[in-house]
């Protein structure tokens, strides 16, 4: 049997960020007669819980761009790839050399935190109330951030404008090289305020499609996976079959097998359907 695998955002959602009720139904009854299938997300678990609600996913999730294997339904992490401490320091102080703010996930024992200080423009504020919206336990709001590098990093994200952030993502490939992954990408929700996001190299899409097989029983089967943008590029390169969506950016239909329609169409759901079926 086949592993399908599957983006969120641009992908298997719909415009306004939501599970259409066509493709709701359509996974669910899949499933039910045994469909494998997941997603792999830049989103928390958090917000991928509130959105995917009560699809019987028997595999667990791939959240955060692949820094965590995390169970659906309660939202435990199976898997958590964090940054060594000396390098996130490092990266927050290069982040407020060129006069910007991130907000950072941590995680410890004590749990798990979204630190940020403010919102300092619209797709900040926008994440913030995104947040809220989810109900995510995890943020919280410090006039002192540096304060809070004491827990491991798992994530930075950084929203602003293109030319900042291609500078400080030049600037972090310089001085990390391949310690860390980084990927700038506009926000399909809100245009004109892209994000910059940056994890350990060991948190990748692909990496965690491998190790969720390999913990699962799954490392024979065909692996077939569902993207749209920068951060999907690693996963279709290294999946049996890489499926891009119609509105995907070239560097991920130049690694496609096949092109499909767009993600407002329910294209993924009708893909997999014939697919599994045939």
């Amino acid at each position: 049997m086949t592993l399908y695998v599957s983006d969120l955002d641009g992908t298997l959602l719909d415009r306004y960020g939501r599970l259409s009720d066509v493709t709701r139904a359509g996974l669910t009854g899949l499933l039910e007669q045994g469909l494998l299938f997941t997603v792999a997300s830049a989103r928390h678990v958090s917000s991928i819980r509130s959105i995917l609600a009560d699809l019987p996913l028997s595999l667990p999730v791939i959240s955060g761009n692949g820094a965590y294997i995390s169970e659906m339904g309660s939202g435990r992490h199976e898997l958590v790839h964090a940054m060594e401490p000396a390098l996130a320091q490092a990266i927050f102080a290069l982040i407020r050399q060129h006069g910007l703010t991130p907000f950072f996930s941590t995680h410890s024992a004590k749990g798990e935190r979204l630190f940020y200080d403010a919102a300092h423009n619209q797709g900040q504020q926008n994440f913030i109330d995104e947040c809220k919206r989810n109900a995510d336990p995890r943020l919280r709001q410090s006039s002192r951030l540096q304060d809070q590098l004491l827990d491991p990093v798992v994530t930075f994200v950084l929203i602003e404008r293109d030319v900042p952030l291609q500078a400080l993502q030049a600037d972090i490939a310089a001085l990390c090289g391949d310690a860390v992954e980084t990927h700038l990408a506009d926000d399909l929700y809100v245009p004109g305020w892209p994000w910059l996001t940056i994890h350990d190299c060991r948190a990748t899409k692909d990496q965690a499609i491998k190790t969720l097989a390999e913990r699962y029983q799954l490392a024979g089967r065909e692996v077939v996976v569902f993207g749209d943008h920068v951060n999907d590029v690693s996963m279709l390169r290294a999946a049996h079959r890489g499926i891009a969506m119609e509105n995907a950016i070239p560097a991920v239909k130049q690694e496609a097998h096949t092109i499909i329609g767009p993600h407002y169409e329910d294209s993924v759901l009708r893909f997999i359907d014939g697919d599994w079926r045939r």
